[in-house]
C-alpha cells in the first residue's frame, strides 16, 4: 500500500528542489525560496482531487482533525461521534480539543452506520465523525443528510482513505470538513503529514491561524502579522511537501496498481467456502488499499491469520486483536490513562460493551495490498493466501 514503495526520481528531484533554496519552512523568506513554494502547491492538487475550496497542510493526519474539530468551535462540554474501528487518533484528537468522544458500533462496512451515530447522539453532540476505514468509504449520505436535519457538523476522517470516493465525490469532500493523512504507511506519503479540505471560507482561515500559533499570514514580516487567538505549533515542513507534490501527481496510478491486486486476491479467496467479504457502498471509488474479508467465526478468523502469516502472506491484519485500531484494546481510553489530567468537561466512556462492532470484527481479516508486487506474482500470491485461509477451515 504505502506509496514510498514507488519512490524514484520524482520524489529525490522535489527534495532537491528544496534544498537548493535552503528554505525548509513553509512560511516567509520569499526572496531565498526562487518561487518554490511546495506546501502551497500541495493544498492547490488536493483541492482539485477533493472538489474542495480550501486546503491546509499539516504536520500530520491527527493535527489535521483536531485543527478542523477546533475551527468549527468544538471544544468544552461538546461531544463528537465517532467509530469503534479506527485509529486512536480519532478519539485522541477530540480529547484534544477538549470535547468528549462518544463510541458508535460499525457493521460489515467496516464503518459507522446512521443508525449506530442516530443512538450516539444526545443534546451535547456537535460532530458526527465517520471514519472510512482501510481505503473504501462509509456510507456518508445518509450521514450528511441526517447532520443537516440536526445542525450537526460533519467531519470525515479520511485519513486512511485518500483518492477513494463515495458516489463520485472524493472522500473528504462531502461533509463540513475532511481530513487526510500522509503519513509514512498511506497510499499517497508525505513521510509525515496531513491536511484539512473544506468549501467553508471562515472554517479555512480559523484553521489556518490555529494551526500556525494564530498568525494571520496578512504580512511578509511574520513579526508583524496579526493575531485574533492564540493557536498551537501544527505546521508542515517544506521538504515534506516536497514530497507529497511529486507522490499526488500518481494518485491514480497507485489506486490502478492497488485495485489490480485487490481482484487477484478477492477471486481467490471467493472460491474458499465460508469466506465472505466487506459491504462497500461504493465499490468503484474503493481505492483498494485493502482487502477485508469474514470468516465464519472468531476461532477461524485467528486461524487464517495464523495460517496466512506462516505462510508468507505480507500485510495480514486480524483487527480484533489490534491494540491500535478497534476499541476491544483500547485499554489506555478504558482505563483513562493520559499523562496530564483531562478537563471535568471531558467525560470519557465508562461502558465499553460493543458487541454489535464485535460481530463483525471478531470474524475480520485484511490483506494490506501493496504497490511494490509484480503483476506477474500476483496469481501465485493470491493463490497462495486462498490455500491458507482454507488450511484454517478444514483444520
Amino acid at each position: 500500500m504505502p506509496g514510498f514503495e514507488l519512490f524514484d526520481e520524482d520524489e529525490r528531484r522535489a527534495v532537491s528542489e528544496v534544498m537548493e533554496t535552503g528554505v525548509l519552512m513553509r512560511y516567509g523568506f520569499a526572496a531565498e525560496r526562487k518561487g518554490r513554494w511546495k506546501a502551497r502547491e500541495m493544498e492547490a492538487a488536493i483541492c482539485e482531487r477533493a472538489g474542495v475550496s480550501h486546503a491546509l497542510l499539516l504536520a500530520n493526519g491527527t493535527a489535521a482533525l483536531t485543527t478542523s474539530l477546533a475551527a468549527l468551535g468544538v471544544g468544552a462540554g461538546d461531544e463528537v461521534v465517532m467509530p469503534t474501528f479506527t485509529f486512536t487518533a480519532s478519539f485522541e484528537s477530540i480529547i484534544a480539543a477538549g470535547a468528549t468522544p462518544v463510541l458508535a458500533d460499525v457493521d460489515d462496512t467496516l464503518c459507522m452506520s446512521l443508525e449506530s451515530a442516530s443512538r450516539a447522539v444526545t443534546p451535547r453532540t456537535k460532530v458526527i465523525m465517520p471514519v472510512h476505514m482501510c481505503g473504501a468509504a462509509a456510507d456518508v449520505a445518509p450521514l450528511r443528510e441526517f447532520c443537516q436535519e440536526r445542525g450537526l457538523f460533519l467531519v470525515e476522517d479520511a485519513c486512511q482513505a485518500f483518492g477513494a470516493k463515495y458516489k463520485g465525490k472524493s472522500v473528504g469532500g462531502i461533509g463540513d470538513v475532511g481530513c487526510y493523512s500522509f503519513d509514512f504507511n498511506k497510499v499517497v506519503t508525505c513521510g509525515e503529514g496531513g491536511a484539512v479540505a473544506t468549501n467553508d471560507a471562515k472554517v479555512y482561515e480559523r484553521a489556518d491561524m490555529y494551526h500556525d500559533h494564530g498568525h494571520d499570514h496578512s504580512n511578509p514580516d511574520r513579526g508583524l502579522e496579526g493575531h485574533q487567538f492564540a493557536g498551537y505549533n501544527y505546521r508542515i515542513s517544506e521538504l515534506n511537501a516536497a514530497i507529497g507534490c511529486a507522490q499526488i501527481r500518481k494518485t491514480d496510478k497507485f489506486i490502478t496498481v492497488l485495485k489490480r491486486g485487490k481482484k487477484a486476491f478477492r477471486d481467490a479467496l471467493a472460491q474458499v467456502d465460508g469466506v465472505t467479504f466487506r459491504r462497500l457502498p461504493d465499490a468503484d471509488g474503493d481505492s483498494a488499499t485493502f482487502l477485508s474479508f469474514f470468516m465464519p467465526t472468531e476461532a477461524l478468523a485467528r486461524a487464517a491469520a495464523r495460517e496466512m502469516k506462516a505462510a508468507g502472506v505480507e500485510g495480514v491484519f486480524h483487527w480484533y486483536d489490534n491494540n491500535w485500531h478497534y476499541v476491544r484494546n483500547w485499554n489506555h481510553l478504558k482505563g483513562h490513562s493520559f499523562v496530564h489530567k483531562l478537563s471535568s468537561d471531558v467525560h470519557l466512556p465508562e461502558s465499553f460493551d460493543f458487541s454489535a462492532s464485535d460481530r463483525w470484527m471478531s470474524r475480520c481479516i485484511s490483506i494490506s495490498m501493496k504497490l511494490g508486487w509484480r503483476e506477474e506474482d500476483l496469481p501465485a500470491k493470491a493463490a497462495n493466501a486462498a490455500a491458507a485461509v482454507k488450511r484454517a477451515l478444514v483444520g
